[in-house]
């Protein structure tokens, strides 16, 4: 789960990090106060969307102007009127793809000076299951594009669960990062508060970008972004009050409800399958054959009818989805209720796309039969690369090979 900005930097705030002080707004009427709250003489107005490249964004709204997303602001009534040019219009970046995202709140906080522009993030490290910290001196720059063009200046480490954070941790990253005197010692105690937020809150992200050093020498986060284990939300209910579903896929936000692993993709084939290995199988085989998955969805391995029924609805409210591929492995989850399950959607939904059965393991013989007996158009498929020649081929108007 992420959150915005203007909520990671309260809870940096709330772990005793420096950040700016500044106030959400998510009404025009709120502007001008919010605004006059801080003394400038520079205000920051920023769109508070769940993508990144805000600033390098563009809206497509000819009347918001086109600064992108983060403005700069030399007073009140400047700093409202920029806020009003952005709310309820629609900020594209490299990340939110042509559609964009709507603008639903905007961030106005006091403008900071800056000396210099560090990068500091701490991730999940899979590999390794540890705690992985990742800094560099090319802050505010797009992070992969550093470690494609210049990966000598990126310093990654991980962290012993053992120890836990150390002294020596923040001054490595001090080090990488050219800092002195004083400011060793305030590396020392923010990266030691990002972990401990870290491991208090269950994230999986924090990302500091871009880290200043202000012209008196301090170190100031300047932007934050964070994601969250969205598999530890029960214990956290503090982060899951901040989730803002207006960000969110409706269909993966629809998916998430019935503990569906679900993720929309720009493809054509809607995917139907059990166990996130075969899930990706799947994906691979369609493409082999020259076509996009339009989505990942795993019902998992003890999946009932009504979970079954809900994944298929939530592939048929996909318009980009021309074809659907039900791929199912009988272990744990039988091939009969899969059958069932299917049917029962597409009776409930129609059925206005080719669709292609594969079943196999427990019960496979009654689930092939269920749907033999059914009278609806499906296509049953023998084995995996049958399937997918199937319903590329059906898509396509043509025979399958």
């Amino acid at each position: 789960m992420n959150i915005h900005e203007y909520q990671a930097k309260a809870l940096l705030r709330g772990h005793g990090l420096p950040v700016s002080a500044g106030r959400v707004i998510l009404r025009a009427e709120e502007a001008k106060t919010a605004a006059g709250e801080f003394d400038g003489p520079v205000w920051v107005v920023k769109a508070q969307i769940h993508a990144g490249g805000r600033g390098k964004g563009r809206f497509r709204e000819p009347d918001a102007g086109d600064r992108g997303g983060v403005r700069l602001a030399r007073s009140v009534g400047e700093a409202a009127e920029e806020a009003l040019r952005m709310l309820g219009r629609t900020l594209v970046t490299r990340q939110t793809g042509p559609a964009g995202k709507v603008v639903g709140r905007v961030y106005i906080e006091e403008g900071s000076e800056i000396a210099r522009e560090l990068y500091l993030a701490l991730l999940i490290d899979r590999k390794a299951s540890r705690i992985a910290f990742v800094c560099s001196t090319a802050g505010g720059m797009d992070i992969e594009e550093v470690a494609a063009r210049t990966p000598e200046r990126i310093l990654t480490f991980t962290v012993d669960p053992a120890s836990g954070i150390q002294g020596f941790h923040g001054r490595r990253i001090a080090f990488a990062l050219g800092l002195e005197g004083r400011q060793v010692r305030q590396c020392v105690d923010l990266v030691t508060r990002l972990y401990r937020l870290f491991v208090e809150k269950d994230a999986d992200m924090i990302e500091i970008n871009p880290l200043i050093v202000t012209p008196a020498g301090d170190l100031h986060c300047l932007d934050a972004k964070m994601g969250f284990d969205n598999n530890a939300l029960y214990r956290q209910p503090e982060i899951l009050s901040l989730r803002d579903e207006s960000e969110e896929d409706p269909k993966e936000l629809a998916a998430s409800r019935f503990d569906l692993n679900y993720i929309a993709l720009d493809g054509e084939i809607g995917c139907l399958v059990n166990g996130a290995g075969l899930a990706m199988a799947t994906m691979d085989i369609i493409k082999l054959n020259g076509a996009e998955p339009a989505n990942f969805l795993d019902v998992g391995g003890g999946a009932s009818r009504e979970k079954v029924t809900e994944a298929f609805k939530i592939i048929t409210s996909d318009p980009n989805v021309k074809g659907i591929l039900v791929n199912i492995f009988g272990g744990i989850m039988r091939c009969d209720i899969i059958a069932e399950g299917v049917l029962a959607a597409v009776r409930e939904v129609g059925l206005k796309v080719p669709l292609v059965v594969r079943l196999e393991g427990t019960n496979v013989e009654l689930g092939r039969q269920i749907i033999r007996d059914s009278g609806l158009d499906v296509i049953a498929a023998d084995d995996l690369g049958d399937a997918a020649a199937k319903v590329v081929a059906a898509v396509r108007g043509r025979s399958a090979p």
